[in-house]
Parts: structure tokens; C-alpha cells; sequence
């Protein structure tokens, strides 16, 4: 029977076998970055994982995050301009806050919001390539404590696998190509949050219920998360009324 460490190392080489495998022509950004989160929350054993990006003008955006309340602290820390997230992004370098309650002074408004929704600590790792900083990944857990190095080095290597994804084949001597790509990415992020809002209301289901249903509709049809959600918002495709209580068995 293999050892857990062997089991671990397994495990850890299958995800970065699939994260390569996203690395084609036309490899869907979005949900490519949401495997990433589901798969830091695996390896990593955080409460939660969020990914920012930038837009066209330089500007952070929230475009995957492994449950609702993450993406919601997420983008409350971009509004209020302050968070370890933040800080990590524009210094390039991996911030800390290994007990929140001990952050007021710095972060006042992030660290309350944070404890709010039941987190104690931050980790927040740079999406750098060089001395180009496009994002960062940020790790969540409900309980006080410093990631161990192990962890951490694995979860700047998903980073820094997620940066590659974005800077794939020629964009990455192109920022002009990246540019597209990343706003085409948060673009498509608007259509999602519109279609999640269709979902809950005609399901009558939360709106992390109903994401989690917008996926998975995705991956079944074998379509990109945008489009399926493009065709929920404009009425072109409906969900069978059993669909919720088929994911949910």
C-alpha cells in the first residue's frame, strides 16, 4: 500500500498534469482558474482559495474563487483597496496574516469582513512571471496559522502554473495579447454572474447552488462556461427542472 507522503506526491503530480493539460489554443480561462482554487483547497488543506487578475488598465479584478463568500471578501477587499491580496499585488511579493485578529491596525475594514465570514488567516502568493505581477493567489483558512514551506513553495508553484496558463504560446512577449485575453476573461466573468443570478431564481437555489450547476452544465455539454452562460441569459437554453436535485443526490 503506498505511504501518504507517496499518496500526496501523487496527488500533486496529477493536478499539475492537469493544469498543463489546459495549456491549448483555446483553453477556457475561467474555468481553468476555478480548477486551480478547487485544487489549492485540496492540496493545501485551506478553508478556501480566490484568484485576482488584472484588466486593461492595470486594475485588480476577482475572476475565480472556490466558494461564494470567498469571492464576496474578494471583491470587498479590492472596493476598500486594502487586504494582503492587495498589498501582495502590488509589491510582487507573498504577504501573510496568520491571525486576522491581530491585523486591525493594518487592514481594518478587510480583517472585520474577514472574521465576519469566519476566516483567520490570509496567504496571498504573486502571479508573477519576471518582473511582470498580473495577479495573485490568495489562501484562505478559518483557523490561525502560518502555511508550513512546504505548502507554500507548492502553492506558488500552482501560481505560477496559473501565470504561465495566461501568458500561454506568444503572449508571453505580447502584452497586448494578454490584455485581450485577460479582458475577455473578465467579460466573460459578467455574463456568469448574470447567468448564476437567472439560475438561482428559477431554481430557487443559492447562488453558489447555482455556479456550482453552471459548471457543471458546462462540462457536460461540452461547452465553455461563458457561452453556456451567454445562452442561459438570453434564454436559449434552459435547464431540465430536475437539474439541482441531480447534482445535489
Amino acid at each position: 500500500m503506498p505511504r501518504v507522503s507517496d499518496m500526496a506526491e501523487i496527488q500533486l503530480s496529477d493536478v499539475f498534469v492537469e493544469m498543463a493539460d489546459t495549456l491549448v489554443d483555446d483553453f477556457d480561462v475561467i474555468e481553468f482558474l476555478h480548477v486551480l482554487a478547487d485544487r489549492c483547497v485540496e492540496l493545501l488543506g485551506v478553508s478556501a482559495a480566490g484568484l485576482l487578475v488584472t484588466d486593461q488598465q492595470g486594475n485588480l479584478q476577482v475572476v475565480a474563487a472556490s466558494s461564494e463568500r470567498t469571492r464576496l471578501l474578494e471583491l470587498f477587499q479590492l472596493q476598500t483597496d486594502q487586504g494582503p491580496c492587495v498589498d501582495c499585488f502590488r509589491t510582487g511579493q507573498p504577504v501573510s496574516a496568520i491571525d486576522l485578529r491581530a491585523a486591525g491596525h493594518r487592514w481594518p475594514r478587510f480583517a472585520a469582513a474577514a472574521a465576519e465570514v469566519g476566516f483567520a488567516a490570509v496567504h496571498a502568493l504573486p502571479m508573477r512571471l519576471r518582473s511582470e505581477v498580473i495577479g495573485a493567489l490568495n489562501l484562505f483558512d478559518t483557523r490561525p496559522g502560518a502555511l508550513d514551506e512546504g505548502k507554500v513553495r507548492i502553492g506558488q508553484a500552482l501560481a505560477d502554473v496559473a501565470t504561465i496558463g495566461l501568458l500561454q504560446q506568444r503572449a508571453i512577449h505580447r502584452r497586448d495579447v494578454l490584455t485581450e485575453q485577460l479582458q475577455t476573461a473578465l467579460n466573460s466573468r459578467v455574463l456568469i454572474e448574470q447567468a448564476k443570478g437567472v439560475l438561482a431564481e428559477r431554481l430557487q437555489v443559492d447562488v453558489g447552488e447555482a455556479f456550482a450547476l453552471l459548471r457543471e452544465g458546462a462540462r457536460s455539454r461540452n461547452r465553455r462556461l461563458a457561452d453556456l452562460a451567454q445562452a442561459i441569459v438570453d434564454g436559449s437554453e434552459q435547464f431540465a427542472p430536475g437539474t439541482a436535485a441531480d447534482l445535489s443526490a
